[in-house]
């Protein structure tokens, strides 16, 4: 069993930054490969970014491509999401999860195990 929790979520200015953090209870955290999915009002969700269980491999959407950034510290259960030079389209709530597998691929399949509760990102034109 794993529990997620985001935090850092908050309101931003087109072209800044912000820092998303997921934190993880449950001994088995850095077996499972992690994710970043963001729902917008009125869209499903979707896709942001992917880490394997010991963060050698990521993966990214083609739209966050560049700007941002997927780490894992497994040693503290967190899993971060370094979001810079944000437009107004990456408002949305922002969801941490857990895979069912240790690959990224299985993050980008949809093969989700664990949800955290959302944080929601908000960036002002």
């Amino acid at each position: 069993q794993v529990q997620l929790v985001e935090s850092g979520g908050g309101l931003v200015q087109a072209g800044g930054s912000l820092r998303l953090s997921c934190a993880a209870s449950g001994r088995t955290f850095s077996r499972y490969a992690m994710g970043w999915f963001r729902q917008a009002p009125g869209k499903e969700r979707e896709f942001v970014a992917a880490i394997s269980w010991s963060g050698a491999s990521t993966e990214y959407a083609d739209s966050v491509k560049g700007r941002f950034t997927i780490s894992r510290d497994n040693a503290k259960n967190t899993v971060t999401l370094q979001m810079n030079s944000v437009k107004p389209e990456d408002t949305a709530v922002y969801y941490c999860a857990a895979s069912s597998g240790s690959a990224t691929v299985t993050v980008v399949q949809g093969r989700l195990a664990y949800w955290g509760q959302g944080t929601q990102v908000t960036v002002s034109s």
